[in-house]
């Protein structure tokens, strides 16, 4: 019995062909097959005064490049353009019974809850007596002041309006270093403008510009007038308020500075309950633990300590070195009062010293921190 064999040309052809097939089958199945249940969408965070929309996680990267393939960033900006507004800020002293020597400035604000709150940077109000705020609609309405931070350059407006479209917080974890990002304002009164850009570095501190700095630094064009305005991620969502530029010409050089969502969000919901912020005070003062010394750690120095301040009736020593605090480790000066402004006044907080090589822990009452207006008076 002859056996007729199928030439190799042929039986490549048909693998081919099996291939081709399945490959087909594979797409008509993913397109018409039936859908991968949704996650369940994230439930809005409730607080103690302000309900604000968090989102429940990140994209992954190859959604985000196929999703914004063909539609470029028109998603996101679209999302966030709808929860930035125009802030208008007035200082009208009377005089004579008019008005003299009016003040208009113009900065942006952000939408952060359907009541009408409005997170803007405070040097957009320092100072002002009127505001008002142009929505996303073109409406202008009249907006209160309900509490300004200048240690963060953070402040709340209030608006009574309706059909607002409150903003959508980012993960406060979720923005890197390379991520692309948005920025959402207005420009030189030019009218409402995305720019966009990368993440170029995160923590960004000691640049002389506010009492805490924790800036995300970005090469999107922030400009004069993007003050107050939002930083958001490929999903339209906060990551940052745009606060400060770096420039010697005074427009955009590239290098850009808004304060973290995570800052931001702490900063906000203080003033919407109490119309201030209250920070943790130790009543010390540091310097950076010197590096000089290859085997030496991380830490502050105290140099100083205030006459019945917490620190002092807590038992601390000028040359103790803080390295820790509640567990969490300080790196420096600067990390120490930071972490322990952002406990609140009354706390009880534990500082890890090495005193003379010996490790021990002290427990202090924090008091509350003094801000630059009460400073000043």
């Amino acid at each position: 019995m002859k056996v007729n064999s199928i030439p190799w040309h042929r039986l490549w052809m048909l693998f081919a062909q099996a291939v081709a097939i399945g490959a087909g089958l594979l797409v008509a199945w993913r397109a018409f097959g039936p859908a991968t249940p949704p996650s369940a969408p994230a439930a809005a965070a409730r607080r103690e005064v302000v309900t604000v929309h968090e989102t429940s996680g990140s994209s992954s990267l190859a959604s985000t490049l196929l999703g914004r393939r063909d539609t470029g960033y028109r998603v996101a900006a679209r999302k966030a353009a709808a929860s930035v507004v125009n802030v208008y800020s007035r200082s009208a002293p009377k005089r004579r019974g008019r008005r003299a020597n009016d003040s208009l400035s113009l900065g942006s604000g952000v939408i952060v809850a359907a009541k009408g709150y409005i997170l803007t940077n405070d040097h957009v109000v320092e100072g002002a007596s009127e505001f008002s705020v142009t929505l996303p609609n073109g409406k202008t309405v009249d907006a209160k002041l309900l509490g300004r931070d200048p240690d963060t350059d953070l402040a709340v407006l209030k608006v009574e309006a309706t059909d607002l479209q409150p903003i959508t917080f980012a993960d406060a974890d979720s923005v890197q270093v390379g991520d692309i990002v948005l920025a959402v304002g207005d420009p030189f009164a030019v009218g409402q403008t995305v720019t966009h850009g990368i993440v170029s570095a995160t923590g960004r501190n000691r640049l002389g510009i506010n009492t805490f700095e924790n800036f995300i630094q970005t090469d999107a064009a922030i400009n004069p007038g993007n003050s107050g305005g939002a930083l958001v991620d490929l999903d339209g969502n906060l990551v940052g308020i745009n606060a400060a530029i770096y420039s010697e010409s005074g427009g955009f050089q590239g290098i850009g500075f808004a304060i973290p969502v995570s800052l931001a969000r702490k900063v906000m919901d203080q003033i919407i309950a109490h119309g201030r912020v209250d920070r943790g005070w130790l009543g010390v003062s540091a310097s950076d633990v010197e590096r000089s010394d290859p085997g030496s750690s991380a830490g502050a120095v105290i140099k100083k300590i205030e006459r019945g301040s917490p620190g002092e009736k807590a038992g601390m020593r000028v040359g103790d070195t803080v390295i820790a605090l509640n567990g969490k480790s300080i790196a420096d000066a600067t990390a120490l009062i930071n972490e322990t402004a952002m406990l609140a006044p009354g706390s009880q907080a534990e500082y890890k010293v090495i005193r003379q090589g010996e490790t021990m822990a002290l427990e202090a009452e924090l008091g509350r921190r003094l801000g630059p207006a009460a400073k000043r008076r």
